[in-house]
């Protein structure tokens, strides 16, 4: 393969579709949708409620990444008088528009998941829904729920309760400028600057998820720090790979979804509601994450302590913050993936290992999660006092569903994100990087490039490397079809 500097084509978005299919999803919108698309819109009243809050009057903003459409949630808050800050949570109805038993519900069902393979996202609702009405969008009155909870001075957070509201996003903001600006190394972004007390409304909420960042540390919450990347892209082809930086805007959005979904597991549960949880086991090959530890020189328990894991972790990143991405990733590996439980009434979850909560249900994505809009049809019913609309056994068919679709989407997503960095690449064969051993197999030894970050293997002079060795490597072939990137040393 020559090295030439142009623009290389390699259809990336029917790659996507055609791995979307290969992993079991049906991408394409099924008959009926239009029709009942057509319903849904000429229905554009706000549910009349008894018992629905008015909350349109408060600041809303949402914090979401630059490119989303789909707002799933906004948030306000206000300090009490004893210090505390109370916090709401507005979460889209999605059931609203979205009932039981459609077209656009049995096609969400099978889905489960929006997936965001880079270079276009496959929604689970059709856009019409998820980027319009059922979007927390800018200046537009909709229905949601409210999660409400308090965080004192430690990061405690109590007086958790959920119940149904109207609200209207004031602001659409993004991390990246939010966080910038929170951190002091930017200007507020326009809209903080133009819309007056947002400013001290978004200090506030930062206040509080500072507070509870730390609170979930101290109960043993890992601190893992994987590098995401996104395209850049130019006439529908990737041209470059960004790095998506975790900042203290991000940790807001984090901790404040951490603690709704807290507070909306606890409320089923003590109304004795079957629900479906997001759990991560306590990890099964501990041993293997203690061994890790011991390459480190570092010594960990032999039962699994998320606590002293994460003293590791902390320890691990202030030494060799390079290679601490790559220790993270073993690390997520080793816990295994996060799976969707069916949690019978009054009975007990098996807890969330990497976040070190007990009590965690997927509430707040429900235009890109279906367990989320199931967990919302299960409060609605609660709150109306209605029979509860799914069986556990069907809580249990769903839960299985989802992991699976999950699991899949995961999939399509790593295919996609090896086949986008094949394609940014090709135009720079030739070209030297530095580089750093991630993983000797059988196969061949595995280097991850710092900038652009791209992983990809050693095809020549690997000998005598070893995991966390740096070195220059030269790029000599890309293959975006097999998503392969090849390295000389």
């Amino acid at each position: 393969m020559h090295s030439n500097h142009h623009l290389f084509h390699f259809n990336l978005i029917a790659a996507a579709h055609a791995s979307m299919i290969e992993h079991g999803f049906q991408p394409d919108l099924p008959a009926g949708t239009e029709a009942e698309l057509a319903i849904i819109a000429a229905d554009s009243e706000l549910p009349a409620v008894s018992g629905i809050e008015d909350l349109r009057h408060l600041l809303w903003s949402s914090i979401d990444n630059d490119t989303s459409r789909d707002l799933d949630q906004i948030e306000w808050a206000e300090r009490l008088p004893d210090g505390r800050i109370r916090v709401i949570v507005g979460v889209a109805d999605v059931d609203a528009r979205v009932h039981e038993g459609g077209v656009i519900d049995g096609h969400a069902r099978i889905e489960t998941t929006s997936v965001y393979t880079g270079v276009k996202v496959f929604p689970m609702l059709p856009v019409e829904l998820s980027e319009g009405v059922t979007s927390l969008n800018e200046n537009e009155d909709r229905a949601a729920i409210a999660v409400e909870f308090c965080v004192a001075a430690d990061g405690t957070a109590s007086e958790g309760k959920a119940y149904r509201a109207l609200v209207r996003n004031r602001a659409q903001l993004a991390y990246h400028s939010v966080g910038a600006w929170l951190e002091g190394k930017a200007e507020a972004p326009d809209k903080v600057a133009a819309i007056p007390g947002l400013a001290e409304q978004l200090k506030l909420q930062d206040e509080a998820a500072q507070r509870m960042v730390g609170c979930r540390f101290q109960h043993g919450a890992l601190d893992l720090e994987t590098i995401e990347t996104r395209p850049v892209m130019l006439h529908e082809q990737a041209v470059e790979l960004a790095r998506l930086e975790k900042n203290r805007a991000t940790a807001l959005i984090e901790e404040f979804m951490v603690a709704a979904n807290g507070v909306i597991a606890r409320t089923l549960h003590d109304a004795g509601v079957a629900s479906i949880h997001r759990v991560v086991r306590t990890p099964r090959r501990w041993e293997r994450i203690v061994n890790l530890a011991a390459g480190f020189g570092a010594t960990l328990p032999a039962e699994p302590d998320s606590k002293a894991l994460n003293g590791f972790l902390l320890a691990e990143k202030r030494r060799d913050p390079d290679h601490f991405p790559d220790l993270s990733l073993a690390v997520i590996k080793l816990m295994g993936p996060g799976e969707y439980v069916l949690v019978k009434r009054n009975g007990e979850s098996p807890g969330h290992f990497g976040l070190a909560v007990q009590d965690y249900t997927h509430s707040t994505a429900p235009n890109r999660r279906y367990p989320d809009l199931i967990t919302q049809r299960l409060l609605k019913a609660l709150f109306a006092s209605r029979p509860q609309p799914y069986s556990e056994d069907m809580l249990q068919d769903i839960a299985v569903r989802c992991t699976q679709m999950e699991d899949a989407a995961r999939k399509v997503e790593r295919e996609m994100q090896k086949r986008i960095a094949a394609v940014v690449l090709h135009p720079h064969i030739g070209q030297s990087y530095r580089a750093i051993v991630t993983g000797i197999n059988r196969y061949g030894t595995f280097v991850r490039t710092f900038d652009p970050h791209v992983e990809g293997m050693l095809v020549h002079d690997g000998k005598g490397l070893d995991v966390g060795d740096r070195l220059t490597v030269k790029l000599i072939a890309t293959d975006p079809e097999r998503g392969f990137i090849d390295f000389a040393a």
